[in-house]
């Protein structure tokens, strides 16, 4: 009997021990796996880096390229507006000079219709209240 319980004894122990070896095995190809799939995780998180700062460096280059076409647009539009003030200014100039009582009479009947305008509202703002 002794020879019984000595082979279950042994038969356990190598059951024991294949048992240790498989589940260590299982813990290293776990551990493998994982280590997989974090160095996938962060190439994965590199490349959405590298995109996001690829594309942030985009944003900033296209709204440096904005606010300049902007400042350009004013710029072109401050420079035909001063160049049609003077257009104005020198036709005005040169229809006075030209017909000088005319400009007069035209002055005089923008001014009285303003003063009437004028007049028109300051006693209608006033009895409405």
């Amino acid at each position: 009997m002794n020879d019984t319980v000595k082979n279950l004894g042994d038969d356990a122990s190598s059951l024991a021990h294949e048992a240790a070896l498989g589940a260590e095995h299982a813990i290293r190809s776990t551990q493998r796996v994982a280590q997989q799939g974090m160095d996938r995780m962060t190439a994965g998180l590199g490349d959405a880096r590298a995109q996001t700062t690829t594309a942030l460096n985009q944003l900033a280059h296209d709204t440096e390229s904005l606010a300049h076409r902007g400042m350009e647009a004013v710029r072109n539009g401050s420079h035909q507006l001063q160049e049609k003030s003077a257009h104005m200014r020198d036709a005005t100039t040169s229809y006075i000079q030209h017909e000088p009582v005319k400009s007069m009479l035209m002055a005089a009947a923008v001014g009285a219709a303003l003063m009437g305008l004028v007049a028109l509202f300051s006693r209608h703002g006033g009895s409405g209240r």
